[in-house]
């Protein structure tokens, strides 16, 4: 008989109807009189409940029958009788596919999610990985759906790559050298010339020099793949592998750039709420009872637009009146997490698009902004560029970065204009005396054909977090890699 998902006979209305349906046992309830099974197959969050005559069936299948096992039922589709349901099914046939001892992990029974974690190959069947694996697709959904009806294409850039985009050299070597006979010369260096490209390959951090490559072609493409950053970090935000969105579009300035992310994210925020609703519910009841609330709120907000400088003199307003932040947070440093949060979620009340951060810690490829004439501004003591801040002296110009700062996330979007003149680029490039030998063919884009565009970096996870209520970013994925685990 042919199966049917249970989100299909949880919607059905033809009782009377038999049915086959296969899952995994969630509970087994049993007496005398009547046994009930509730079983999930993944296609929903809710079960379906299945309700058995302990007279017609082998007493010692009905045992085996346990939280985990997996079972085919076949019976009569009847309108159920109890509250909370709809439909439920009288058995009239039972098999059992696959048992489970009681070492089974993932027992009735709450477990933590450290636990979980241990368990990274078994917690995908509980109530709440099913519910965020299931908005993880939808999210994906969402993203590809948006750029296509935009207009925009999907770009696949490479994943293994010889340049550094983020130039923070935190990158996994790819190899096939014997690493017990390493090759090196009369410095010390290892020689990559009998290595499989001929040369030192990493794992990608980003797309984005690829995907600019492609926007100066097609106009607008996105990126949509797996990034991986080698750095030694156990946040609760940070994974070895992630996957990342980057959008790259032709002819956009600033405020096209913003308008893009704002667009962008409330449209994937609303297709979590029209089209997973029922996963929603569960962890906004379990996990984060202000979630949809929050969700909602981000689709009908405006996003606050902030420069910098006016997030650093709230800041401070802050400290002045008693708020005590962990890092420090002076004109020129790196926002922290925390920074950020205070903004969008005690001093705003929602997202906030920061935008024309120093020099100092952005990237060489994003776009400067222009000297601003002011006989009070400061001069920076390296290029004596004037930045229009009248605060202690500031550590270079601004630049023109667009980060999306989110409630109980931070940083979601982190993107800027990128700098179309060559020599403006080349100039940075050596005012960093970075190496060149890898940058030669996206300095060609800035030689040839040259025109203004800008782009954007959404970290899925963090997205999927957001979507979800989730705290740490290890629960969002199926497989996390974290430092000293590679496991499953």
């Amino acid at each position: 008989m042919k199966r049917t998902k249970i989100i299909d006979v949880l919607k059905s209305t033809e009782y009377g109807k038999e049915v086959c349906i296969k899952g995994w046992v969630r509970t087994h309830r049993s007496s005398k009189a009547v046994d009930f099974i509730a079983l999930n197959d993944g296609s929903t969050i809710k079960n379906v409940q299945v309700v058995v005559d302990p007279a017609k069936f082998d007493e010692e299948l009905l045992k085996q029958m346990t939280t985990g096992s997996c079972i085919c039922a076949v019976g009569t589709l009847v309108e159920s009788q109890g509250a909370g349901q709809t439909s439920e099914i009288q058995a009239t046939a039972l098999e059992l596919y696959g048992g489970c001892d009681n070492n089974y992990p993932m027992q009735k029974k709450g477990q933590s999610f450290e636990v979980m974690r241990k368990n990274a190959h078994m917690r995908l069947r509980t109530n709440t990985f099913g519910a965020v694996m299931r908005i993880r697709h939808n999210m994906a959904m969402a993203i590809h759906t948006y750029f296509h009806e935009h207009g925009f294409y999907y770009f696949h850039t490479p994943l293994i790559t010889a340049s550094d985009c983020e130039g923070a050299g935190n990158m996994f070597q790819v190899t096939t050298k014997n690493l017990y006979d390493l090759k090196k010369d009369e410095e010390g260096k290892i020689i990559y010339d009998d290595d499989f490209f001929g040369e030192q390959t990493s794992l990608t951090v980003s797309g984005q020099l690829e995907g600019e490559l492609g926007a100066t072609a097609l106009g607008a493409i996105y990126t949509f793949g797996p990034t991986f950053r080698a750095e030694n970090s156990n946040t609760p935000r940070h994974l070895a592998e992630f996957w990342m969105v980057e959008p790259e579009v032709a002819f956009i300035d600033q405020e096209e750039l913003m308008d893009l992310e704002e667009d962008f994210i409330k449209y994937c925020v609303r297709w979590a709420l029209d089209n997973c609703k029922d996963d929603l519910e569960f962890l906004n009841k379990m996990i984060d009872k202000t979630l949809i609330e929050r969700l909602e709120s981000t689709v009908k907000s405006e996003f606050v637009r902030l420069t910098y400088t006016e997030g650093i003199n709230i800041l401070q307003e802050a400290i002045k009146n008693g708020k005590k932040f962990e890092f420090p947070c002076n004109w020129g440093d790196d926002l922290a997490s925390e920074h950020e949060r205070y903004l969008v979620e005690e001093h705003f009340k929602k997202p906030v698009i920061m935008t024309d951060y120093p020099r100092a810690f952005k990237s060489f490829y994003m776009k400067q902004n222009e000297p601003v004439s002011s006989a009070t501004a400061p001069v920076d003591s390296v290029d004596g560029a004037s930045i229009g801040y009248k605060g202690s002296v500031a550590p270079g110009p601004t630049m023109q970065g667009t980060d999306v700062l989110f409630p109980q996330i931070g940083e979601i979007i982190g993107g800027s204009v990128r700098e179309e003149s060559y020599d403006k680029l080349m100039s940075e490039i050596k005012r960093r005396q970075m190496d060149m030998t890898h940058l030669w063919w996206y300095i060609d884009t800035r030689r040839w054909g040259s025109c203004p565009h800008a782009g954007f970096g959404l970290g899925f996870e963090r997205l999927i977090l957001f979507v979800t209520g989730m705290q740490n970013i290890r629960d969002v994925i199926p497989f996390p890699r974290t430092p000293k685990s590679a496991e499953f």
